[in-house]
């Protein structure tokens, strides 16, 4: 009989402002570091539609000062202290965090408290932030070979609704049209303490910590909350396919999207498909890298994931489990499918190997208590957690559900992968023509 995989365990207190903004803390004595983060319950699928891109837009804007903190003196202060930062944008949430050392605590609350309560939202800088958003594009997507596939390429492919199949990054003509109302709207709409979640991790002590909170955050106007949005749309029944050419690209690509089931209402069926990527392709051992890389040699490589950015807990329903291959010389895009049609075929019908999901499921669990012994790491998952599923506890509890899962839900999944329509994007390679 197998026995559960252990889980590792960090206590986690909540409480709740006046002004709705949750508030999470996970004191850990082990490293005289503190991570601190904010979530905000606002992704790039809750832009509005004629203003593509203005999730990312807007997070670059709330790093260009606030009420009390000037231009670009945020990042200023962080370093100063010994601390990096960042921010970054998603489908369904967009964070902002500090690592420090634990001494710094207070600085860290205050600029975040500052830019959620007044950031400088000005005619200069949402034009500076325009041209800087679009510089990046053009060094991420339109001038790198492969820019932007496939999270950006095969969304279009598989969803009809705008918010699931949009550009996230932003079209250069809707960046440029928007507005400060558009800013001042969005900043009201959704930067909201009641659409935020503060997560604290690391050397602190929990009664200090919740009195800087109240002093720093208790008095942000509490704002109303936006409804969450269903981006719900019906499983394909039927194969979409599409193609593009990518001019930079030294050789051919495929990319597969699935659907998969809804990650919030049905963990632990998702958890099934979770395990699916990694018997796929996860190592020298996994069933498409011996098929497709070593036997056959159709791809020089492969790798299957859920989600648009690879992390399988960042998004709500509808997402995908996205196959992504760089293509040999010699194969065309019907030739792999062919084969992983037949490697999902084997296993729906054969099952698993004697030990395949124990290993599988023994190599997830280590990664996922190696992010939580970071700080950073298990501040930034516990906020998701809290954000999808008023669950940060799963930080904790994700090895043992994982354990749970048979190696007959393995297989159903990959045979329900064969029972739906896939949406297949072929890159064809201008480069070597």
């Amino acid at each position: 009989m197998r026995s559960a995989l252990p889980a590792s365990s960090y206590p986690i207190e909540r409480t709740r402002l006046d002004n709705g903004l949750r508030v999470l803390l996970a004191p850990d004595r082990t490293a005289p570091v503190v991570a601190v983060s904010v979530h905000y319950d606002v992704g790039f699928r809750s832009e509005p539609e004629g203003r593509t891109g203005f999730a990312h837009l807007f997070e670059h804007l709330m790093f260009q000062g606030s009420a009390n903190v000037g231009k670009a003196e945020h990042p200023k202060h962080v370093q100063a202290a010994g601390g990096i930062f960042n921010g970054s944008t998603h489908p369904d949430y967009t964070d902002y965090f500090e690592l420090l050392p634990a001494g710094a605590l207070e600085l860290a609350l205050f600029l975040e408290a500052d830019r959620m309560r007044a950031p400088k939202i000005t005619r200069q800088n949402l034009d500076n932030q325009i041209a800087v958003v679009q510089e990046e594009i053009r060094v991420n997507v339109l001038n790198r070979p492969y820019g932007g596939f496939p999270w950006i390429k095969l969304p279009p492919v598989a969803f009809d609704t705008f918010p699931n199949a949009h550009n996230g990054y932003g079209d250069f003509s809707e960046l440029e049209a928007a507005s400060l109302d558009d800013a001042e709207d969005f900043f009201d709409k959704y930067y909201a303490p009641g659409n935020a979640v503060l997560t604290i991790v690391g050397d602190f002590d929990p009664g200090e910590t919740l009195m800087f909170v109240h002093r720093y955050f208790g008095d942000i106007p509490a704002r109303t909350v936006p409804s969450r949005a269903s981006f719900a749309e019906p499983v394909p029944t039927a194969e979409r396919r599409a193609v593009i050419i990518d001019p930079l690209a030294p050789r051919a690509a495929l990319a597969v999207g699935y659907r998969v089931p809804d990650p919030i209402a049905d963990l632990p069926t998702y958890l099934a498909y979770y395990l699916l990527t990694e018997v796929l392709s996860d190592g020298d051992a996994s069933r498409l890298e011996r098929r497709l890389v070593q036997k056959d040699r159709s791809v020089i490589g492969v790798s299957t994931y859920l989600g648009a950015f690879g992390d399988p807990f960042e998004q709500r329903d509808p997402l995908l489990l996205t196959l992504e291959a760089r293509q040999s010389e010699e194969s065309s895009a019907d030739v792999v499918l062919a084969a992983v049609d037949e490697e999902l075929g084997r296993l729906a019908g054969d099952g698993l190997e004697d030990g395949e999901l124990e290993r599988v499921q023994a190599r997830v669990a280590s990664s996922l208590l190696r992010a939580a012994d970071d700080a950073l790491g298990r501040a930034l998952a516990m906020a998701v957690h809290e954000l999808h599923r008023g669950r940060p506890e799963l930080v904790n509890e994700l090895p043992a559900e994982l354990s749970a899962v048979t190696a007959e839900a393995v297989a159903a999944a990959a045979g329900s992968l064969l029972d739906q329509g896939r949406s297949v994007l072929e890159l064809h390679a201008g480069a070597a023509s």
